[in-house]
């Protein structure tokens, strides 16, 4: 029964991870962007866990419970936790709405071409899901490179992660656990030292605008 469903459960969560990091370059608003990221670490935990049971190894099950704490809650409760600041909106990307999904797309096929060569002689389901994991490491750098605020840029390296994550899960089946654990644990560690630094810059200069942060260098 399982195995009959193990395919449109792959497409399910790989097909949300990829929507959830279009939508964070379409959508400004931190508060949102939050919010798909925690989307998006549900549907990697998901991922995770549905190759766990199909392999049937509970050390992989057990790093999908690890991902929905760290990536699904913990991470996103992080950014979240000063209100203030998610609540405002990053008023001017370098690309418009129309310009940035048209660049996803483009990313997107980018992924599947050059997958198809790498992963050409895999022909299991996970590795024809592979794909989706290279696009969210394009638009994690598109996000990096389009946002002007620093929390904004942080968000783009979260994407970028979930994406070599959503890599490493569909093409070797799972990583260990006190490996994952112990990339989680740098992640996390990460996060919070980037964010502590973006507000005390907020704090110091009023926003966290790398153009106008550049200009004070010069």
């Amino acid at each position: 029964m399982f195995e009959t469903t193990f395919p449109q459960l792959i497409g399910l969560c790989t097909g949300t991870l990829l929507l959830t990091s279009a939508l964070m370059v379409w959508r400004h608003s931190m508060l949102a962007s939050i919010r798909l990221l925690a989307v998006q670490g549900f549907a990697l935990a998901a991922l995770v866990a549905v190759i766990g049971v199909q392999k049937g190894e509970v050390e992989v099950i057990l790093v999908a419970v690890l991902v929905l704490l760290v990536k699904g809650l913990g991470l996103p409760w992080v950014l979240a936790h000063e209100s203030k600041a998610t609540t405002r909106t990053d008023e001017a990307p370098r690309l418009n709405p129309t310009a940035s999904l048209l660049t996803v797309a483009l990313l997107t096929i980018l992924a599947y071409v050059v997958s198809s060569r790498v992963l050409a002689r895999d022909t299991s389901i996970s590795a024809h899901a592979a794909p989706i994991g290279l696009a969210m490491v394009l638009i994690g750098f598109l996000l990096l490179v389009t946002r002007r605020q620093a929390r904004s840029q942080l968000i783009g390296f979260l994407v970028l992660d979930n994406g070599i994550a959503t890599v490493a899960f569909l093409t070797s089946g799972g990583v260990p656990l006190v490996l994952e654990l112990g990339i989680s644990l740098d992640v996390l560690l990460v996060v919070m030292i980037l964010y502590v630094f973006a507000g005390r810059m907020h704090n110091k200069f009023g926003n966290t605008d790398i153009d106008q942060l550049r200009k004070l260098h010069d």
